[in-house]
């Protein structure tokens, strides 16, 4: 489920915030645009160093990638 959740966010900050196409992306991380699909369907899994690498592609930082989730995690205590 995290999977998900992280795909979608990526999604959403690639398309939304940057206009960029998969491969655009791919190329500015340096992976193959079938790896980053399969990171954005939840099908596969990212480390923190990926997300890192996207997040800086993406031009936000670990901590921006994540605040939409602040209010969930707080629901969750």
């Amino acid at each position: 489920m995290l999977n998900k959740i992280i795909g979608k966010r990526i999604k959403e900050l690639r398309t939304i915030a940057n206009d960029l196409s998969q491969e655009q992306l791919a190329s500015l991380v340096g992976c193959d645009r079938a790896y980053l699909s399969r990171i954005e369907s939840g099908k596969q899994n990212i480390t923190i160093v990926s997300l890192n690498q996207i997040c800086n592609a993406l031009g936000i930082s670990l901590k921006k990638f994540f605040e939409p989730f602040n209010d969930e995690i707080k629901e969750r205590e």
